[in-house]
């Protein structure tokens, strides 16, 4: 059966994602319905086709990229890496005018460059469209086509149609992402981490571009967040049926719920800060959702009737000085144990001597990763 109906019909989905995001992953993957094959630190296999992998582009909060498996083959030379290749039927798969970007996993001994196997994966690819269409298809390092990755460990090779392109994580709604942000998929594991469900408040002082409050409220409207975009890789595909895709994601826009009378509220002391975080959260339409505030964090209205309250304060790496941030830390335990009764208090930190400086006995840590920096979520119950 030639490749392209293959991913049509029946094939494995790599589910990729950073580490420490998994288990969210696995999570939302089981909540729409799959069954995962596979379960690592880095992601999540289902078996699917392509519509499925649209699905899940379309749907995913925590995950980064929806891979779709095309051929595994044995390989110690470069020279076979390129015969292997070209035997694909790429012609099928890749349009006659398109443009090819090649991604690479690669850890063997065979080459001392990686950035070589792209490219004899690249020539592969576009030699093979030559021969069939006459024509040589443009490629290049620009994610917003047709992407190909390649997973080259030891002696084995496995290709894959990236049917992302450019990571989820990349929603759209974030046009300026002012400093230090964090990303929106780790946002979105942060709020899920928190046992948050939408039916409290959810409470973000120092929200920054607001990434933390808007996944919040994305959530809480049920609202898929790849409907936000609107580009993918899976659209750069022959198979791709536009149809079929304009009717799942109707589907999926058809279960968002209304608003709900829970508050999410959003602070910041920056008056720039929380002007970005309003224009971000108008761009992902839920800024009707979110009720923001300029003020100190210990300034924030905390509703009665509970809920969540997470805050993200700097670490003193690349923003703040760790002696300020003592006292800041000091006055998030103090803001904790007299304004918050009744809420479950987190605070996202990579600076784990800081986090001391809270002063309350934290119930969880929960292990998180924000690009190099290992951080952690301390969970406190406030009384």
């Amino acid at each position: 059966m030639p490749i392209f109906e293959e991913i049509q019909k029946y094939t494995t989905i790599l589910i990729t994602c950073p580490k420490g995001l998994s288990d969210y992953v696995k999570s939302e993957v089981e909540n729409l319905g799959y069954k995962p094959t596979g379960h690592f630190p880095t992601g999540v296999t289902i078996k699917g086709s392509l519509l499925d992998a649209i699905k899940l582009n379309l749907s995913l909060a925590t995950a980064h990229h929806v891979l779709l498996f095309i051929k595994e083959f044995s390989c110690n030379h470069p020279d076979i890496l390129y015969r292997e290749v070209i035997s694909v039927d790429w012609e099928n798969i890749v349009p006659a005018d398109g443009y090819i970007c090649v991604t690479s996993v690669v850890h063997t001994s065979t080459i001392k460059d990686t950035r070589f196997a792209n490219l004899k994966c690249k020539d592969a690819i576009v030699d093979r469209m030559t021969q069939k269409n006459g024509k040589r298809c443009d490629s290049g390092s620009e994610r917003d086509n047709t992407v190909v990755h390649l997973y080259w460990n030891e002696d084995r090779c496995m290709l894959y149609i990236d049917t992302s392109g450019q990571p989820l994580t990349k929603r759209g709604y974030r046009l300026n992402p002012g400093n230090a942000p964090m990303q929106e998929t780790l946002a979105a594991a942060v709020v899920r981490a928190t046992g948050w469900n939408g039916t409290g408040n959810f409470i973000n002082p120092m929200c920054g571009s607001g990434t933390i409050a808007i996944e919040a409220a994305l959530m809480a409207l049920n609202r898929a967040p790849g409907t936000l975009r609107a580009n993918f890789g899976f659209m750069h595909l022959v198979p791709f049926d536009h149809d079929a895709y304009t009717q799942l994601r109707r589907n999926l826009i058809s279960k968002e719920k209304k608003p709900s009378t829970v508050k999410i509220i959003a602070t910041d002391h920056d008056q720039k800060a929380l002007d970005i975080a309003k224009s971000n959260a108008k761009t992902a339409g839920v800024e009707a959702s979110i009720d923001f505030s300029l003020c100190d964090f210990d300034a924030t209205e905390v509703p009665q009737g509970g809920g969540v309250i997470a805050l993200n304060p700097e670490y003193g790496f690349r923003m703040g000085d760790p002696e300020t941030l003592k006292v800041v830390y000091k006055r998030i335990g103090s803001f904790f144990k007299h304004q918050c009764s009744g809420y479950t208090g987190f605070v996202f930190t990579g600076n784990f001597d800081l986090a001391k400086f809270v002063g309350l006995k934290a119930k969880r840590k929960i292990a998180f990763l924000s690009g190099t920096i290992e951080c952690r979520l301390y969970a406190y119950d406030l009384y």
